[in-house]
């Protein structure tokens, strides 16, 4: 198992992760979805960013602490039977998921990315059982399975990491930056760290 360098910061932790921190900036202009976000932690930075952001959580005591200047929130469960993707075909510039996973939403999901839009995905991955939850299958990704999804719909990898994190707390975990065929090839180019 390789140690990934930035730790993935695990819900209920104010500030957005390491990885969303790298790769949001990189996001054009427009709106951004933060999907499953929780207390909003990620819809704030993006926000900050300066991006009009939604924010969708099916918990309202979690959305209520996500709302904020240039943030809309909503609650859906997306998981309900029949609920549907509810976000219509290529309108966010940005898409940002931490810490979640439902198969059947990906492929909706990156429909609604824009032509040129940027996909920042960070969960936990098979292996996690042995640092403790969430062990289920389910909500684990397997090996490659984000660089599986990005070939399938087209996206192009900026940055992948599949690992074990110690900080905060031991994880496997998996991470993606991949971007939609219309994202300029030389603003995919980070600063020296």
């Amino acid at each position: 198992m390789t140690e990934l360098k930035e730790p993935l910061i695990l819900p209920g932790d104010a500030q957005a992760s390491p990885w969303v921190q790298r790769f949001a900036p990189l996001i054009p202009g427009g709106e951004v979805l933060d999907l499953a976000c929780g207390s909003g932690r990620h819809a704030r930075h993006a926000a900050a960013l300066g991006h009009a952001v939604v924010a969708v959580d099916r918990d309202a005591e979690a959305l209520a602490a996500a709302a904020g200047l240039g943030i809309v929130t909503s609650q859906i469960d997306l998981e309900e039977e029949g609920a549907g993707w509810p976000f219509g075909p290529a309108r966010f510039a940005g898409i940002i998921v931490a810490n979640y996973l439902h198969r059947p939403l990906l492929a909706a999901m990156l429909g609604s990315l824009a032509p040129n839009g940027l996909l920042i995905y960070e969960t936990f991955a098979e292996g996690n059982a042995a640092f403790g939850k969430p062990s289920n299958p389910a909500f684990l990704l397997a090996p490659g399975e984000l660089l599986q999804l990005a070939a399938e719909h087209g996206l192009r990898v900026i940055a992948f990491e599949d690992g074990v994190v110690n900080s905060p707390k031991p994880a496997m975990v998996q991470r993606i930056c991949a971007v939609k065929p219309d994202f300029p090839r030389e603003a995919a180019l980070l600063p020296s760290f």
